[in-house]
């Protein structure tokens, strides 16, 4: 069945992780009634950092250098490692049912599922993308997506970035080195481990599109947002509790 794509920028930070979180938890309840699976695509105008969901917040980024700049630190709802987010940077978000995808049951494997999509969806000419470490998109060594999951009991949110046009100075003036790091990274700084997919945002839209068999649709307000928004992706209790 064909998933339902959305191409849906809200006008803040905030309101853009929560949506993702929101449409999740909608297709969640509605999982075992009618298929819910979405492909959605966003990018913001300006400039914030995203946290993961267990990234300490004052070792994770320089906190001094966003607060002096004016940058935003939100924290989102999935794992993974903390990025910077804005122009040129093109956010992709999944939502999956686990009912109909049982080979995305486990983690590991849902990861590899999902980016050979991807990856293949990018890749043609010259260009060839590969999925590398635990959940990343790489041209030859040097990322171009960062990637991370949260689950629920019958669905899943599988959301990642694709760099394409994107200042990466702004990774190394406002986060700090990770202390995690995959093992072809080789202990390369920000500035030295990324770069840009050769492809604009259209055509990424249509082959990650076609790759998913996805249809468009309208704009979405799933029952929730504004109280996501409020209670957490606002809340600077949540972004600084670690």
């Amino acid at each position: 069945m064909p998933l339902v794509r959305i191409d849906q920028t809200l006008d803040t930070p905030e309101e853009n992780l929560a949506l993702d979180e929101a449409l999740l938890l909608e297709c969640e309840a509605h999982s075992g009634d009618k298929a819910c699976e979405i492909l959605r695509f966003w990018e913001s105008t300006s400039h914030f950092v995203v946290l993961g969901v267990a990234e300490k917040y004052r070792t994770a980024i320089d906190v001094e250098a966003c607060a002096r700049d004016s940058i935003p630190v939100l924290r989102r709802a999935s794992g993974g490692g903390t990025v910077i987010q804005g122009p040129g940077c093109l956010n992709f978000s999944l939502i999956l049912s686990l009912e109909q995808r049982p080979e995305l049951q486990l983690i590991d494997r849902s990861y590899q599922n999902i980016l050979e999509v991807v990856s293949g969806a990018l890749s043609g000419g010259s260009t060839e993308v590969d999925f590398r470490g635990i959940s990343d998109l790489t041209l030859g060594n040097l990322k171009i997506s960062g990637n991370a999951q949260k689950r629920k009991r019958r669905t899943l949110l599988h959301h990642g970035t694709l760099l394409y046009n994107f200042r990466s100075e702004l990774i190394t003036r406002y986060l700090r080195e990770p202390e995690k790091q995959p093992d072809y990274r080789k202990g390369r700084s920000h500035s030295e481990f990324v770069t840009n997919l050769e492809l604009d945002a259209p055509t990424i839209k249509a082959q990650l599109a076609r790759a998913w068999n996805a249809t468009a649709t309208g704009d979405v307000e799933p029952p929730g947002l504004e109280e996501l928004v409020h209670k957490k992706y606002g809340n600077r209790d949540w972004t600084e509790r670690f």
